[in-house]
């Protein structure tokens, strides 16, 4: 379906643009390639009392996220702006896997909102002294893209949330979308600013700037760009009821490199890709790609670590050790259970305070003996879920502690309020259990934090009161539980599950607590955050490996823009050139393809137009040309097509059959066969079309096809396999060969191929005296790389005394055997028509010098 929810880009970036009241200067960039253009403003590696220096660049990773990793505040009396770096985020700590030698730049908003008069200066002073090049949106701009598309439409959906309350007012609204865009469009620009070679990379985080990737690679069409999502991705059920939905799946591939945290997000995206684009992907030696107009795009499947050192670190402060001692202090003789959640309909607080509910009913004896703690940070995002969750998670909480409370003892903590970084990782070191009870969420860092402080201070400096074992209860939907063999894992909506599991955890033993922990520990401390990035970026970098290796054409308009990388020879063929070698050749051979060449793919009527029979029956009155339609449909179809075609020849089935001419006879190029091989292979095939609905058997005279284009994409790809497998091992000893096309797997003679079929037709003209000099092949599929092969063999083989002009098309920019390429089938026919117009030209200026000779038979030829 082609989705019209965004037919003009431009205005779509109109709907909200900065404030021209007061313009921001553009950040300065060093360039060291013709192929960008510097910006105007300062130079911060340049003195600026200097007046002719040259500035040293190196290797940037340009990090792009919705906000800095930067903590602002402006004092009340002074006005003055203060910014320190957020060493506990992410993007700051991911920065330890890069080289020493690479330059790290930051692009994103600040959390604070800045007065236009302030922006220009406040810009200088983030890039000089953090690296950050920040981008302003209106506090209109982003309410509309941050609170309204990402948080009410997107966040939802990508956690499985269907907008089918009109209540609540999640239905799609489009102006949110442009809001989107806009906003994308301005992050996109502030990149631009920042990139400083073309060895640079450029890094995009989450699904807040899923379109980036399309507005960087429009201007920058070998831009090095890598984009993770750290949320979950949908099941392509769920993704598919997005209105521009097309329109983000091809934003995203417009990067290099795609990450994600599990398999499962990969494996869904992939889904979407087929079902909605028709892409098709495959693993080469490990690796997962995307084929995408002749750019492969690679697939990244690893979860986000933490920062061991800097936890490390923490745990050894005298304000942590002092918590630690509180907590124990304060719990004593009791057993521990952690949470920490943010409040956010996604966590299942409550369904984890009701888990914990049914433990105590069901376990008198734990009563007195264990306490749940949860923290619940402060929601990032505000709404009526939002407190409808908190709602209920207060009063269930109340319901625990008055049923199963007694003086001295409360069986629920909860805690709602910004609690400090230390004081988390206090009660992770405190805590013998921690439990994340998510019903749906993509990086979720608590279990590797909570083993890490569980493991206590560093071999140099152990602390025996830190305790070296952990147990965890993870939910099976958050990105980390496949990488936690260790873990109890749950269904967080099963309230009976989540019991149960806190049950056995806290009945373990204390070796196989250990056990647990030590395997846990060395997946955790191996990959953190670093590796990590390290992994990412020599993934992007081997993605990126080919770039200057291939031309690039930039095609479509809007969110549809797309990069289409070829080989440097490949190119469009223009009707000038080919017109000038037509002329001057003394015999030409045309072998033209019929589907998606001559007749477009997607015609609901197969016969050719009156327009082409006449072209071809111009094309054949030349006795200079030879002119075959090579096709894989049947003889039957082909002939009652081309019936008025007198002078055209015909290869059907792919060149099983071949008829020179209308008035011969036809002739077959494979060994005589039984039907012993059909006898066998259509009984199969029939099982696996009444098992695989939307699928049918195409009959041929030399072969057996079966299709599955109408079936269920991913079932049918799953059968087509199987059968595939199947076929081969029965018709091992036939004379026929099993091969799995587009979306068909046929059955048919050894040694019958399009290319095969045009070297024997090739051979057989030099061999009659008729060694063509202009040899011209158009096709539009798989099938007929292989003319486009054979056709360039036989011109460069020993066949010819003089080599022949060889114009081998494809009809589609994308990777090829031929030379050339024209756009569509509206083009095959203007280039036809073009060459035919010449052989009509000659051939009426003939019969006219014919027709006055006549009168004056052995007079002077006038």
């Amino acid at each position: 379906m082609v989705s019209m929810s965004c037919p003009d880009l431009l205005s779509l970036c109109s709907a909200e643009l900065p404030d021209l009241d007061h313009p921001v200067r553009p950040l300065p960039r060093v360039i060291t390639s013709p192929t960008f253009m510097s910006g105007p403003g300062w130079d911060p590696y340049v003195d600026s009392d200097s007046e002719s220096s040259t500035p040293v660049t190196r290797k940037r990773n340009i990090i792009v996220a919705n906000f800095l990793p930067i903590n602002s505040s402006k004092d009340p009396v002074t006005g003055k702006w203060t910014f320190t770096r957020d060493e506990d985020g992410i993007l700051v700590q991911l920065t330890d896997g890069f080289s020493d030698d690479t330059e790290t730049v930051y692009v994103g908003s600040l959390k604070a909102e800045i007065d236009p008069i302030d922006q220009e200066y406040i810009s200088q002073v983030l890039f000089k002294e953090h690296q950050c090049i920040p981008t302003f949106l209106s506090p209109e701009l982003h309410k509309r893209y941050y609170h309204g598309f990402c948080k009410q439409y997107l966040w939802p959906l990508f956690h499985y949330m269907l907008p089918i309350c009109l209540d609540k007012g999640e239905l799609y609204d489009r102006s949110l979308f442009q809001a989107y865009v806009s906003a994308n469009k301005i992050f996109s620009d502030k990149v631009l600013e920042g990139i400083n070679s073309d060895d640079d990379f450029v890094w995009v985080h989450d699904y807040h700037l899923m379109l980036v990737p399309t507005f960087l690679r429009k201007r920058l069409n070998r831009v090095k760009l890598g984009f993770f999502l750290h949320s979950p991705f949908p099941s392509s059920e769920i993704y598919r009821t997005l209105p521009v939905r097309e329109e983000i799946l091809k934003a995203l591939l417009n990067a290099d490199l795609i990450g994600f945290q599990t398999f499962d997000y990969a494996r869904h995206f992939l889904s979407c890709c087929s079902r909605m684009l028709g892409l098709e992907y495959e693993s080469k030696r490990g690796y997962i790609g995307i084929d995408y107009f002749g750019r492969t795009v690679s697939i990244k499947i690893l979860s986000v670590g933490v920062h061991v050192g800097r936890l490390e670190a923490n745990l050894k402060l005298p304000s942590t050790v002092s918590k630690i001692e509180e907590i124990r202090e304060r719990f004593k003789d009791r057993m521990v259970i952690v949470g920490i959640d943010d409040m956010d309909i996604f966590k299942g607080i409550s369904l984890k305070l009701l888990g914990f509910e049914q433990l105590l009913e069901k376990n008198p004896k734990l009563r007195g003996k264990v306490v749940l703690v949860q923290i619940i940070n402060p929601p990032r995002s505000t709404g009526k879920d939002v407190q409808e969750a908190r709602k209920e998670a207060v009063l269930v909480a109340q319901r625990i502690s008055s049923i199963y409370g007694s003086p001295g003892y409360n069986p629920l903590v909860l805690i709602e309020e910004s609690m400090p970084f230390y004081e988390k990782i206090a009660y992770y070191a405190s805590a013998e259990y921690c439990i994340v009870n998510a019903v749906r969420d993509g990086m979720n860092l608590v279990p590797y934090e909570y083993i890490i402080c569980r493991q206590g201070a560093s071999d140099e400096n152990p602390k025996p009161d830190l305790t070296h074992t952990s147990t965890l209860i993870v939910s099976e939907f958050v990105g980390c539980s496949p990488s936690l063999s260790g873990a109890f894992r749950v269904n967080p909506w099963s309230i009976d599950d989540v019991a149960d599991a806190l049950y056995r955890a806290i009945d373990l033993p204390v070796s196989e607590k250990q056990l647990r922990h030590e395997k846990h520990y060395r997946y955790v401390s191996s990959h953190s955050v670093a590796y990590w990035a390290r992994s990412f970026m020599q993934d992007l970098e081997r993605a990126c490996k080919d770039h200057y290796n291939r031309r690039c054409w930039s095609i479509g308009f809007g969110l549809s823009f797309r990069v289409v990388a070829l080989s440097p020879g490949f190119r469009k063929l223009s009707l000038d050139p080919v017109t000038a070698v037509y002329k001057k050749s003394a015999r030409r051979v045309l072998f033209l393809d019929y589907d998606g060449t001559i007749v477009p793919e997607s015609s609901i009527s197969k016969a050719p137009s009156e327009e082409v029979i006449a072209i071809l029956n111009s094309l054949c009155s030349d006795p200079k040309n030879t002119v075959f339609i090579v096709s894989g449909r049947g003889r039957e179809h082909l002939s009652e097509w081309f019936s008025s075609c007198e002078g055209l020849g015909i290869a059907a089935e792919h060149g099983y059959f071949i008829r020179w001419r209308k008035s011969s006879e036809w002739e077959t190029t494979g060994a005589a066969m039984g039907s012993d091989w059909r006898k066998i292979s259509e009984p199969i095939m029939q099982v696996y079309t009444e098992t695989t609905d939307g699928s049918f058997i195409e009959p041929k005279e030399s072969a057996l096809v079966w299709h599955h284009q109408y079936a269920d994409h991913d079932f049918g790809s799953c059968q087509a396999k199987e059968l595939l497998s199947h076929l081969e091992s029965v018709l091992v000893n036939e004379p026929v060969v099993v091969r799995r096309g587009h979306q068909i797997v046929e059955v048919k003679p050894q040694g019958v191929s399009k290319g095969l079929v045009v070297e024997k037709l090739i051979e057989s003209l030099v061999r009659n005296g008729e060694s063509p000099d202009f040899l011209m092949c158009i096709g539009d599929d798989r099938s007929d790389e292989e003319m486009f092969e054979s056709t360039s063999k036989a011109a460069s083989s020993n066949l010819f005394t003089m080599p022949p002009e060889v114009f081998a098309c494809a009809v589609g920019q994308k990777p090829s055997k031929a030379k050339y390429y024209v756009d569509d089938t509206s083009e095959v026919i203007r280039l036809l028509k073009g060459i035919s117009g010449i052989s009509s030209r000659k051939e009426s200026m003939v019969r006219a010098r014919v027709s006055f000779k006549l009168p004056i038979e052995g007079g002077v030829d006038h």
